[in-house]
C-alpha cells in the first residue's frame, strides 16, 4: 500500500512543477481545541485530507478519541500523536489503541517520543512503542514517524546527528522486517536546499521511507520565530531573521510560497529520484489563514453538489 494516496487530478490540474502540483494531497496537523471552536473546520480542508491530532501532554485520552471520531464523521483521514513519554505503561498503549479503533474508526498513527523532557512511565521513545506490537494487533495499517532535517538537541544535545540517524536506520529496518507501511514526517523549516539535501543523504544511507515535508502555514513574522524557538528549528531560522530585519516586511504575514516553489522547481527536475513524497502543514496562523492560503493557490475544497 503507498504511503501518499493522492486524489487524481483532474485536466485543469496545475502543471508539474507548480507549488499546486506539488502539495496536492497534503496533510495538516490540529489540535482537539481547534476542532471544537472552529464550526466550519470540515468546509475548509477536502475531503479524504489526512489530519494529525497533536497530543499535548496533559491532553485527555477522550478528548483526542473525541476529536478522531469527529475528523472520521467529517469524511477526513485522523492520524493522533502517540507520544511515548506520555504513556505510563504498555496496558495504557493498548487500551488507547482500542479505544482509537473501536470509538473512532482510526487506522493511522504519528509515533513519536513526545515533548515531555522525562518519561511518565516505561517508554522514552517511539522504537520502544514499535516493538510492543500492538499497533499491528489493534489494525493500524499505516505508521508515521519523525524526521528531524535541521537535527535535534533533544536527541543529540552534542549538536550532530548521529542519534537521529541511528533511530531512522532502525525504523527503516523495522518497516522491512515487518512489512509495515511508513513514512517520515519531518519538523518544518524554511530553506528548501538543506532539506533536499539530508533527504539525499537519508537516501544515500538506505533510508527510504517516504519523507513528508513539514511546512510552516502562513503567520505573523513573530509567531513563526516563537514557534522555530520553541521547535529546536536551526540554521533555517535565519531566513526569518533576514526577514525580520527588513521593516517594511514586519508587518506582512510569512508564507511558504518560495520554500515550496523551490521544492516543487526540484521535484520536477527530478521526477524519477526527488526523495520527497509529500507536504505536512504546520497551522501556525491558525487552521483558517492555513485554509485561505491554500485556496488562494488551488487547493480549495471540492464544491459539493
Amino acid at each position: 500500500m503507498g504511503l501518499l494516496s493522492f486524489r487524481k487530478r483532474d485536466v485543469s490540474a496545475p502543471a508539474a512543477g507548480t507549488l499546486a502540483e506539488f502539495a496536492r494531497g497534503y496533510s495538516i496537523e490540529v489540535m482537539p481545541r481547534t476542532l471544537a471552536g472552529v464550526e466550519e473546520f470540515r468546509h475548509l480542508l477536502p475531503r479524504g485530507t489526512r489530519v494529525y491530532i497533536a497530543h499535548l501532554d496533559g491532553t485527555e485520552i477522550a478528548d483526542m478519541i473525541g476529536a478522531a471520531a469527529r475528523l472520521r464523521a467529517w469524511g477526513f483521514e485522523p492520524m493522533p500523536h502517540i507520544p511515548a513519554r506520555s504513556i505510563p505503561e504498555r496496558a495504557t498503549l493498548a487500551d488507547w489503541l482500542a479505544r482509537y479503533r473501536g470509538e473512532a474508526g482510526v487506522r493511522e498513527a504519528l509515533v513519536l517520543a513526545g515533548g515531555r523532557s522525562s518519561p511518565a512511565g516505561d517508554f522514552h521513545c517511539s522504537m520502544q512503542l514499535l516493538e510492543t506490537g500492538l499497533f499491528d494487533r489493534q489494525g493500524f495499517d499505516r505508521l508515521h514517524v519523525a524526521g528531524h532535517p535541521e537535527g535535534s538537541r533533544d536527541i543529540d544535545p552534542d549538536g550532530s546527528d548521529r542519534m537521529v540517524m541511528e533511530a531512522l536506520r532502525w525504523k527503516q529496518a523495522f518497516a522491512a522486517r515487518t512489512d509495515a507501511d511508513m513514512a517520515i514526517v519531518t519538523q518544518f523549516a524554511f530553506e528548501a536546499a538543506p532539506v533536499i539535501a539530508w533527504a539525499d543523504r537519508l537516501r544515500a544511507a538506505e533510508i527510504a521511507l517516504p519523507i513528508h515535508v513539514g511546512v510552516a502555514g502562513p503567520a505573523k513574522l513573530q509567531t513563526l520565530v516563537k514557534f522555530a524557538i520553541a521547535c529546536g528549528v536551526g540554521p533555517s531560522l535565519k531566513v526569518l531573521q533576514r526577514r525580520a530585519r527588513d521593516v517594511s516586511k514586519l508587518v506582512l504575514p510569512f508564507t511558504p510560497d518560495a520554500f515550496l516553489t523551490e521544492l516543487a522547481t526540484a521535484a520536477a527536475r527530478r521526477p524519477d529520484d526527488f526523495p520527497i513524497a509529500g507536504v505536512h502543514f504546520f497551522p501556525l496562523g491558525g487552521i483558517r489563514t492555513n485554509a485561505a492560503w491554500l485556496a488562494e493557490r488551488g487547493l480549495a475544497p471540492a464544491q459539493e453538489s
